[in-house]
């Protein structure tokens, strides 16, 4: 079973050289992320003078998030893996491709470079508004929370086919790719609903700027179940069940 390959890790790896890169690399990582996409939406306020998102506005989400997150996976892919999201570092976790400590190291990366990101974002835009997270009318926190698990389930399934899977291949450039184009197709089926987020850090950034958390755990519960699942349905039926049919000469 997956979890059963969950690694604590050891103290020491916290302070090793190459688990303090990688949560650098994720650091800076999530602050070109979340500095693009979060800026998408406040140069969209900007044009329409704070007036309400149009599907053009959703589209320009869409793409902005997409393109940024391809750059900021692509960066960071040879240096932390290219997680750019607590869900993906949590799924990677679960899967055994990560140790629990450097887990950590990166949550508090990501989660500090969404919060510099957007910092920088209003300093840089003169004041303006740093929107957090919020449903939209007519939806509940079920409603979102399926969402989120659906769209973050996609995301994480995308991950483990394109980067975590030893069996991949050299799949090269696919996989940001890959990843970006979920990203930014899960923004316009589910951007008008919730914002589709998709991951805790992009959340939590707006969230700490503009001092909003009117069900924010959403943004968390959602990410971190749709990461679970797919990392055990991919483990189970994709990986564990392909090791088990190798034979013992081919180990």
């Amino acid at each position: 079973m997956p979890i059963s390959r969950i690694a604590v890790g050891s103290p020491a790896e916290a302070s090793q050289p190459d688990a303090l890169k990688a949560a650098l690399a994720e650091f800076i990582s999530m602050l070109i992320f979340v500095f693009a996409g979060e800026g998408s939406g406040t140069a969209f306020s900007k044009l329409t003078d704070n007036g309400s998102t149009t599907p053009a506005g959703l589209v320009a989400a869409a793409i902005a998030h997409a393109f940024a997150l391809f750059v900021a996976v692509s960066v960071a892919a040879n240096i932390s893996g290219g997680h750019v999201n607590p869900a993906v570092t949590f799924g990677a976790l679960l899967g055994g491709h990560i140790t629990l400590l450097r887990s950590v190291l990166y949550w508090i990366a990501q989660l500090l470079g969404a919060v510099v990101a957007c910092l920088l974002l209003k300093f840089s835009t003169g004041g303006l508004e740093t929107a957090a997270f919020s449903l939209s009318s007519g939806v509940s926190v079920w409603n979102a929370l399926v969402f989120e698990i659906v769209m973050t389930f996609g995301l994480v399934y995308t991950v483990y086919a394109t980067a975590l899977d030893p069996k991949k291949g050299d799949l090269g450039i696919i996989a940001p790719i890959a990843i970006g184009f979920i990203v930014g197709a899960n923004i316009l089926a589910g951007g008008a609903f919730d914002g589709a987020s998709m991951n805790p850090a992009v959340s939590f950034g707006p969230a700490v700027v503009s001092w909003t958390w009117t069900g924010h755990w959403v943004y968390w519960l959602g990410p971190f179940v749709g990461a679970a699942i797919a990392a055990i349905v991919y483990e189970l039926f994709f990986i564990h069940q392909t090791h088990e049919q190798l034979p013992v000469a081919e180990y």
